[in-house]
């Protein structure tokens, strides 16, 4: 089952200069039962995609058009800020933000936080707000005497789970995590994966969305791999596929730069790609990425590549792929 099929979506930053198009023309579909992974460089418009997902759009941001579309509720373009935010946040769609301190209000308890948010969504009294959190944190492992702590006397790494733990509360059917490893040392990191293990198998939540530039930590959760290059999605394919054979030379060059203790990683070493992302402010013609591109044929930079099948649950946008074919077809 689909849980939301996004197409053509488009949203861009308004400045004194111009627009800078973050997200501009985007096609995803993330299905029940699964974790999508959205990686990318920093700056890329993988964050912005995410707020846009679940319509959390203000300015300078504006959503320029495309569609949106929710299983059970339609499309968020059309619902209306108002009844999105009373409708899909919280309950059919949550999000974790890149900066969990800033999540929690610092000057409140975790529990009178959790309190506000349950009372306004649920219009439940405070005790049995309180019970439902302690019943979350108990089936996440998480100590409840939290709950009576402010947020700066606990670590990054309690913090963080206390923030997938209260976005969680009303069991959303979709979950948008923004870099939710990022600033957390490695064995903290393995401690927050394995919490978004235990949500999808306890079925507190139907699908994840794991916006990262990790792709070592996301290979050990991830389903599927959709990533994102200068406002575009260049590549869709099944995780464990996408590491061996990447389709867009975008993806390879993102594989080749990590570090991961493989023997062929050791043997090949690690490379870089050259040169810097585009300014959104006035992307380049044709393909965005091949100023950058070592493979580069005239028809890139004047030609804008579609979004195309390329095998079982793959998709890339790369003229290779459509001149590989109509060779195979010439002979």
């Amino acid at each position: 089952m689909t849980l939301l099929n996004a197409a053509g979506v488009k949203a861009y930053y308004t400045t004194r200069e111009g627009f800078v198009r973050a997200v501009d023309g985007v096609d995803i579909t993330i299905d029940s039962g699964k974790v999508v992974g959205l990686v990318g460089e920093s700056g890329c418009g993988k964050s912005t995609l995410g707020r846009v997902l679940m319509m959390n759009v203000y300015p300078p941001l504006r959503y320029i058009g495309g569609t949106i579309l929710l299983e059970g509720v339609g499309d968020l373009a059309q619902l209306g800020a108002h009844a999105v935010r009373a409708r899909v946040w919280g309950k059919i769609v949550s999000y974790v933000p890149q900066n969990a301190l800033n999540a929690l209000v610092p000057t409140r308890k975790v529990q009178t936080f959790v309190r506000d948010v349950l009372c306004y969504h649920l219009k439940i009294d405070g005790d049995k707000a309180i019970r439902l959190a302690v019943k979350r944190f108990e089936e996440l492992s998480l100590p409840t005497e939290t709950l009576n702590k402010y947020p700066h006397e606990l670590s990054g790494g309690m913090r963080q789970r206390v923030t997938i733990a209260v976005a969680t509360l009303l069991n959303p059917k979709l979950l948008i995590a923004d870099e939710p490893t990022s600033a957390l040392d490695v064995s903290t990191q393995k401690q927050v994966l394995k919490m978004f293990g235990r949500l999808m198998k306890e079925k507190m939540v139907e699908g994840i969305t794991l916006i990262t530039h990790d792709i070592a930590s996301l290979r050990q959760i991830a389903d599927t791999v959709a990533v994102m290059y200068a406002g575009k999605i260049v590549e869709i394919s099944p995780m464990d596929v996408a590491l061996v054979e990447p389709l867009h030379p975008y993806t390879k060059g993102l594989i080749k730069s990590v570090v991961t203790p493989e023997p062929e990683v050791k043997s090949r070493g690690l490379s870089y790609i050259p040169g810097d992302p585009p300014d959104l402010l006035c992307p380049p013609l044709g393909c965005r990425f091949q100023p950058r591109c070592n493979f580069a044929m005239d028809i890139c930079s004047t030609n804008e590549p579609a979004l195309i099948l390329s095998g079982p649950g793959r998709l890339a946008a790369c003229h290779l792929l459509s001149s590989e074919r109509d060779h195979v077809r010439g002979a």
